[in-house]
């Protein structure tokens, strides 16, 4: 039976490395993959970009309104007709964004299509809330792997907080994408509570 599997981790956890990397591991076998992300990561445009300088365009993009299970089915039909062989597994970055019906349209892929989805993404804001996808995923997936990261401190991050320049906030809508306004820093408890003022970005 396919899998729907999450792999979580705070920023720069290497999420999106982890994902290129098995998607290469499928392509060494001679399998096909694809690849998606919802289209508000806006960063990167179509491509999924790691850290270490590598980066790959997704095969296909998930707007908000989009039903996954009948989307994948569409892409899937004319990947077999461009190439003549399935695909063996969807690879999905960013999956933090999808909404609760989007996540079950995954688990659907694998349950009824008897495709494995990977799912990677992070499971709270720079609040420490849950991104609805996240949650949906924690409830749902078969499978749910913590990929690790440390914090500036040497502990293991946990939190993940929003700059603004060079300060920390703690209010503001949910998404607000990285990039030269907007940074991210993984942070442990011990320095998430330091920076906020000993809340946990409810209070503020």
């Amino acid at each position: 039976m396919a899998k729907l599997y999450f792999r979580y981790g705070a920023m720069n956890s290497g999420k999106s490395t982890a994902l290129l990397q098995a998607a290469f591991n499928y392509e060494e076998r001679g399998q096909h993959v694809l690849l998606s992300k919802p289209a508000v990561d806006t960063k990167g445009d179509r491509s999924i970009e790691s850290r270490l300088g590598v980066s790959r365009e997704v095969d296909y993009l998930i707007t908000p309104e989009a039903d996954t299970y009948l989307q994948f089915q569409k892409i899937r039909a004319e990947h077999i007709r461009s190439n003549d062989r399935d695909v063996s597994c969807l690879l999905l970055d960013e999956a933090q964004f999808l909404t609760d019906e989007q996540v079950d349209g995954m688990l659907r892929i694998a349950l009824l299509e008897g495709i494995p989805v990977l799912a990677y993404g992070i499971r709270t804001d720079f609040r420490t809330r849950a991104f609805p996808g996240s949650r949906r995923l924690l409830e749902v997936a078969h499978s749910l792997e913590e990929l690790k990261t440390i914090c500036r401190c040497g502990r293991k991050a946990l939190f993940n907080g929003r700059r603004v320049g060079d300060r920390f906030i703690f209010d503001g809508d949910q998404v607000a994408i990285d990039g030269a306004t907007v940074t991210y820093e993984s942070l442990c408890g011990s320095c998430y509570l330091q920076e906020s003022g000993g809340t946990l970005g409810y209070a503020h």
